[in-house]
């Protein structure tokens, strides 16, 4: 298993637990968080950059594989907003690469794992491209207008999804 910090950021020697602000953790033990490699997709996107993002899952009916991608091979999608191609071009991002043994599973949907401990990276790739390590992923990169009803609609799936810095998507008109 190969775990990640992704960021913007290319100096990172060291990562040190932050208390959480999630109100499902206990804000009073520091983490270090992870990303598994089969949802690293989910953040090969500027950091604030509004998205979309579902997988195949375990319980994912034929239907909503047909109804969500486009290519029948396909098993992860990414969607954007136009607004923010610009900065997705523009963005380099770093792969903080952790030796696993740390880390526990905190959601396995999202991919998740933390680690009590301070972490030093073992490995850093530089991402200067994020729409072609997208595609080089195999993941579908969709760009739309606007992102609410396609969140909307995915919640209503039997795909494994998650909605990320949706404060900063384009409002929806009514």
């Amino acid at each position: 298993m190969r775990l990640f910090h992704v960021s913007e950021e290319p100096d990172i020697r060291v990562f040190v637990p932050r208390l959480p602000s999630r109100r499902d953790l206990d804000p009073a033990v520091g983490l270090v968080w992870a990303i598994d490699e089969a949802r690293l997709p989910n953040f090969l996107t500027p950091r604030n950059c509004p998205r979309v993002t579902y997988h195949v899952g375990a319980q994912t009916t034929a239907g909503d594989r047909q109804r969500f991608f486009s290519s029948p091979g396909a098993t992860h999608a990414v969607i954007v907003e136009s607004a923010w191609l610009r900065s997705i071009r523009q963005t380099t991002l770093f792969l903080y690469e952790f030796d696993p043994r740390d880390f526990v599973l905190q959601d396995d949907v999202a991919g998740y794992y933390v680690a009590k401990v301070a972490q030093y990276p073992i490995a850093c790739t530089k991402v200067t491209d994020l729409l072609d390590e997208l595609v080089r992923r195999k993941v579908e990169i969709r760009v739309v207008d606007n992102l609410w009803h396609m969140a909307d609609a995915v919640k209503n799936s039997t795909l494994n999804w998650s909605l990320c810095r949706m404060a900063n998507a384009t409002p929806m008109r009514p």
